[in-house]
């Protein structure tokens, strides 16, 4: 048959999603495009912001105009299956911790979540070792659509890392809901820097690239092993608020000062860091002068990136209880001014890099003359086609800066 998976959402879901392609590929299905007209569409949702939950409204109902059959997985559909299951077109809604009976639904096998399956067309593999979360953000609903801390053992990662290693890939992306705590629940005492560890002794994978971490889970073990070539030199550290009366209401694990040591800690301690995070604008209780706190936080911070998002109430959570006074054009006025520091930040970060020779992987051609690759410390940079495969290494020298993109020469052939 021919199936088409939808993906929304964090990198835990490209993870699931390409455990899912893989998976169905190898049984014999073929992977297409929803606009090919596939038999069947998964829809992995998400439930991070109101967007979000449209987009996933939005994707389930394009599925049923192509008339594909509908299976529905992911934190929008856990959190809301009766209305999804109302939706016209909807078969079957998966629960988020058994995604993968879907597979085995639709081709008679029996597949496990340690089990490897290539990422199909993808030159990075994500690798999901932990899902779920057990702090309480007032905002957030994915603890309720994904349930208490769950980590994998360090074997399954090891022997997927090694198997990807084998299948060509040269930079895995370790993944979870709340990747800081990994290893908690596990029954012998092993966390986040014993994996890397494991990792850089036990595999030959040229990258390793973590996702989001929390600013209180970063300890200086961990710190000294991202100092190590192959771990990327690129870390996601959400701030969400630079006012201490906010963070309180978030119910965050921080305040401000204690954020601004360790992150400047962090940058002094790894080398040409990539330092992005994730910034909400226009949580309730925020007003003119919170926000200018958090502008200014921002300002002087090493951060790289940001993200930032308007305030988007979630159903059953405490901050969706908050008054809200902030109307929706101040927010979009705060998320305004925040991507223009962005826009500054990256672009000062980037033209650090001129004269710079860097590894990239090459993830794309975008047309008959360039290729698009990213560095270990998380940039995009194009440069002239060659024969390299998409998924190689090259180095190349970057040599311009034009109109907010990188470009670079290559000067070796890479792995």
């Amino acid at each position: 048959m021919k199936i088409s998976v939808l993906t929304l959402g964090c990198k835990v879901n490209q993870a699931e999603s390409s455990l899912m392609e893989g998976a169905l590929k190898s049984s014999g299905h073929q992977i297409v495009s929803i606009a090919e007209k596939p038999d069947i569409c998964i829809i992995n949702t998400c439930t991070v912001t109101s967007k979000s939950d449209y987009q996933s409204r939005q994707l389930i109902r394009r599925a049923n105009r192509v008339g594909a059959r509908v299976f529905v997985t992911g934190c929008y559909s856990e959190l809301n299956s009766g209305f999804v299951k109302s939706m016209d077109g909807v078969e079957e809604i998966i629960p988020n911790d058994n995604k993968l009976s879907i597979v085995n639904k639709l081709s008679g096998t029996s597949v496990i979540s340690s089990s490897f399956f290539p990422a199909l067309n993808r030159s990075r593999y994500f690798i999901k070792i932990q899902d779920g979360c057990n702090h309480s953000c007032s905002y957030c609903a994915i603890p309720k659509a994904r349930g208490a801390s769950k980590s994998i053992i360090p074997e399954l990662i090891i022997e997927q890392i090694n198997k990807a290693v084998s299948s060509g890939y040269n930079e895995i992306i370790l993944t979870g809901i709340h990747l800081g705590t990994y290893g908690y629940d596990l029954q012998r005492k092993v966390i986040l820097s014993d994996l890397l560890s494991s990792i850089l002794k036990e595999t030959r994978i040229n990258r390793v690239r973590l996702s989001s971490l929390e600013v209180s889970e970063i300890e200086d073990d961990l710190l000294d092993l991202l100092t190590d070539e192959r771990i990327c030199n690129h870390l996601h550290i959400p701030l969400q608020s630079g006012d201490d009366k906010v963070l309180n209401l978030m119910k965050r694990q921080y305040d401000s000062r204690q954020f601004s040591l360790k992150i400047e800690n962090i940058s002094k301690k790894v080398p040409d860091l990539a330092l992005g995070t994730d910034v909400i604008a226009g949580f309730p209780g925020e007003g003119d002068t919170e926000f200018q706190n958090t502008h200014k936080l921002l300002e002087v911070l090493p951060f790289t990136y940001i993200h930032a998002f308007p305030f988007s109430p979630r159903p059953n959570t405490i901050a969706s209880e908050m008054p809200d006074y902030t109307p929706v054009s101040i927010k979009k006025e705060r998320v305004q001014a925040l991507n223009a520091l962005n826009i500054r930040k990256k672009s000062d970060y980037m033209v650090s890099q001129l004269g710079k020779t860097l590894e990239i992987l090459i993830e794309e051609r975008l047309d008959n003359t360039l290729s698009s690759g990213i560095s270990r410390n998380y940039l995009r940079i194009l440069c002239p086609l060659d024969t390299h495969r998409c998924g190689s290494l090259i180095l190349v020298r970057v040599e311009k800066f034009k109109d907010g993109c990188l470009y670079g020469t290559p000067i070796l052939s890479g792995k």
